[in-house]
């Protein structure tokens, strides 16, 4: 059964335009193609990421957050109290009814079960430095990978002429540079995923967690668009200002480039294809992947212009 859904799952016919089978994709002459087999690279490298996150924000932005004087808020801890404790781990909210009730089962008054309450969900906030490091780290992996991308890719013709990335599709061998750079790219998209129970709880964390499943496909059209998000270095910049104290005034930019960044990508991917195979089953799974990413892109500009605007408004 397994055999079979496996045979379903890379039915030449869902992923290759027609007339190309895997065959015409196997390493000859040289020539190395990306193969599904190599996104199994990605699992070690995440675990090794996450390592090395670990070691940077212990020992680079730990001292940097000092230098930078970010310091802690000073809270006031809950006292120990199992009644509220227990009920604490079923909801951090409680009630008015609630809060009666848990003030005659701990022999508290009212007001000092609300207080207990509200400092013990002090307590559970992330504190600042916890925040300028996790801000630090991303700012670091976003500005090394926009250098590096820039780096593979502007020398060559696609970077320039975008119907390039199509020729010879799908038989195009993998460069080097671009196998690593998606490898590293996609590791880290996994160590993200592996961490994001203890990482700081974002408003954006959803959609955040579905633009890391948008597909970082292995040909050179998808490489515009990695390139496009794989540095972003803006966005982990302003929150590390944010946690130093300092005020973010660069909104609008961001703002502008979250809507229109993958327009072009997109027309490269929708409309080029067309001009030599047919549409198939992969042309509109990648496109529907894109347009969900197009649709995040805006609705974060729609989010950062709100908050630009409350800025200039001074609320």
């Amino acid at each position: 059964m397994l055999q079979t859904l496996y045979s379903c799952f890379w039915w030449e016919r869902l992923w290759l335009p027609a007339n190309l089978t895997w065959a015409d994709l196997q390493d000859r002459d040289g020539r190395v193609y990306a193969k599904a087999s190599d996104l199994y690279v990605t699992l070690p490298l995440a675990l090794l990421f996450l390592v090395v996150r670990h070691l940077f924000e212990t020992y680079v932005a730990t001292p940097l957050a000092g230098l930078l004087n970010v310091k802690e808020k000073i809270r006031l801890k809950a006292a120990p109290n199992a009644t509220l404790e227990k009920f604490y781990a079923t909801t951090k909210h409680p009630k008015q009814a609630d809060v009666e009730a848990l003030a005659k089962q701990s022999g508290c008054s009212v007001r000092q079960v609300e207080r207990w309450f509200r400092r013990r969900r002090n307590q559970d906030r992330p504190s600042l430095l916890k925040k300028f490091r996790e801000a630090s780290w991303r700012f670091t992996f976003y500005l090394i990978a926009f250098i590096a991308g820039m780096a593979v890719i502007v020398d060559k013709p696609w970077f320039y002429d975008l119907r390039e990335v199509w020729k010879g599709y799908p038989i195009q061998s993998m460069l080097p540079s671009q196998y690593w750079y998606y490898m590293i790219e996609l590791s880290f998209y996994w160590s993200l995923l592996f961490s994001i129970a203890s990482d700081v709880k974002r408003k954006e964390g959803e959609e955040q967690g579905r633009e890391t499943e948008a597909p970082r496909g292995e040909t050179e059209a998808p490489g515009g668009e990695t390139e496009e998000h794989g540095g972003e270095p803006e966005h982990g910049e302003g929150k590390m200002r944010h946690g130093d104290g300092k005020q973010r005034r660069r909104t609008g930019v961001p703002a502008c480039d979250g809507a229109a960044c993958p327009r072009r990508i997109m027309h490269c991917t929708v409309v080029y294809p067309l001009e030599l195979y047919p549409a198939f089953f992969g042309y509109y799974f990648f496109n529907f992947m894109m347009v969900v990413l197009q649709s995040l892109h805006v609705f974060w500009a729609y989010l950062i212009i709100r908050m630009a605007q409350k800025f200039i408004t001074g609320k």
